[in-house]
């Protein structure tokens, strides 16, 4: 049975632009299954980033720019101040994930900001993406309008927040172990790694203790 990787991330975190490449080429060489979550960082009416303070001049000159070299991703710092909200970006992710393009519509948001310096905050700017996806554009826009997917997304946030106790993005539940701030391929295939081989370890243990039982030992 494949490992399941549970990733929370939200689309104005860096790192989980940076660590999203990484994960999928450690998955890309093991028996693995990766599922996007939401986790708003910031969720309305909490205030968000302006690109003008120095917490985020800080932080990319010291860790995002230096990471993204390394790992040779071209990214640059968004604009926008404030930071967009990003319940609208997520809903269109419902959106896509029933259509079967939840994948691609992730990665697009973060290649969207990011890359592209989009604003994600914006129901044009999120439509004329489902479109370059191939979704159905007035589909899509009419479910933001209208917010179609909003139950959906806040049951989602409930979960992350309340239920899965995530407090950071990017958070990685790689089967039953949850760890934060994973980039690199290696730590990646480490962590798999490790959790593949403890279910082995659990699957002896059963077997044995059923051998035991049966009396065939």
């Amino acid at each position: 049975m494949a490992l399941t990787i549970k990733v929370y991330s939200d689309y104005v975190c860096p790192f989980c632009l940076l660590a999203e490449d990484q994960l999928e080429q450690a998955a890309a060489e093991r028996d693995v299954i990766i599922e996007y979550r939401p986790f708003e960082l910031r969720p309305y009416p909490k205030p968000t980033l302006r690109p003008e303070d120095a917490y985020m001049q800080t932080n990319w000159a010291e860790k995002v720019y230096p990471l993204a070299e390394q790992l040779g991703v071209k990214m640059v710092m968004p604009p926008f101040s404030p930071q967009p909200y990003t319940h609208l970006a997520f809903e269109g992710f419902q959106f896509a994930q029933e259509h079967g393009r939840g994948k691609a519509y992730n990665s697009r948001m973060y290649s969207a900001f990011f890359q592209d310096s989009l604003d994600i905050g914006s129901t044009d700017v999120l439509t004329q993406l489902a479109e370059e996806l191939g979704l159905e554009g007035q589909a899509f826009r009419h479910a933001l309008e209208q917010r179609t997917y909003r139950e959906h997304h806040r049951k989602a946030l409930h979960h992350a927040y309340e239920e899965a106790k995530i407090t950071a993005a990017p958070t990685f539940v790689i089967g039953d172990t949850a760890v934060k701030w994973l980039i690199y391929k290696e730590q990646f295939l480490e962590a798999i790694d490790a959790e593949l081989a403890k279910r082995q370890r659990l699957e002896r243990w059963s077997e044995g203790l059923s051998c035991q039982a049966d009396g065939c030992y």
